[in-house]
């Protein structure tokens, strides 16, 4: 049996140091990958989901109610996937089972479920209502058949997806690159990625968005719940008339009506 050289046992060292330094990295990329892919999945829900909430709304005057609940519906399998958990019923009864536990809470509205929903437990979305003013719709609007007259014909409709990201490591990472690239926050401690090198995640730019959406992401990454948040827009004719029971609020609870 033959020693090991010095220089094979210098070279083994020096292989076992690059790979402990460019690890990080390495599953950062799988790991950011898979998670990007669950974020464009989500996009494409998010625009689904405010076309079905927008449609409700359009056959059923206007109700926040039912325009949420279609709204949740269509957003569930791209964050629970209530098919793939066991146990017995039919499909329709386990999306029942998921939409209801999401709705059943101390809130009364619908939120995650932490331990199903990793640790999130914040409000799953927000629909704000672009148009018609509240104030503007009237108490019943009998000369809506009547093209003559001019009546409330559209509902605009913009969903905020308040979506989970739940992969480990790549949620953290990913939330802190975020919030140095939209200006809100500077990143330079520790390189998650490349542990010999400080970071230098530093403001770019501010992104524009509404007091209220940055106030809610700060406030989630502060509790570690990292969410992205997510807008798509709709809008339809009204297939009925708008009820001013509907509009007591201007958006749908609970959304702020700063929005």
């Amino acid at each position: 049996m033959s020693a090991r050289s010095p220089r094979d046992t210098r070279e083994s060292g020096q292989a076992a140091v690059e790979a402990a330094v460019t690890l990080p990295l390495v599953v950062f990329l799988v790991l950011g990958t898979l998670q990007l892919f669950l974020m464009m999945q989500g996009r494409l829900m998010a625009e689904y989901a405010v076309f079905r909430a927008t449609r409700v709304g359009s056959v059923r005057h206007g109700d926040c109610e039912a325009m949420t609940h279609a709204a949740v519906v269509a957003l569930l399998p791209s964050f629970y996937s209530f098919l793939g958990r066991g146990g017995g019923g039919t499909p329709g009864q386990l999306l029942a089972d998921a939409f209801a536990a999401r709705r059943n809470n101390p809130f009364n509205q619908f939120r995650y479920v932490p331990g199903p929903d990793g640790n999130h437990d914040g409000v799953i979305l927000w629909l704000i209502r672009e148009g018609p003013v509240a104030a503007s719709v009237p108490d019943e609007d009998a000369h809506f058949d009547q093209w003559d007259a001019d009546p409330i014909r559209r509902l605009e409709m913009r969903l905020v997806y308040w979506f989970p990201l739940k992969i480990p490591f790549a949620d953290w990472v990913i939330s802190r690159m975020v919030l140095a690239r939209w200006g809100w926050q500077d990143y330079s401690a520790q390189n998650p990625l490349m542990l010999t090198q400080k970071a230098q995640w530093e403001q770019t730019h501010a992104l524009n968005v509404e007091g209220a959406i940055r106030a809610e992401v700060m406030a989630r990454f502060a509790a570690r719940q990292y969410v992205m948040p997510i807008q798509a827009s709709a809008s339809l004719r009204m297939m009925t008339p708008l009820q001013r029971r509907f509009f007591t609020t201007q958006n749908c609870a609970p959304a702020p009506e700063v929005l």
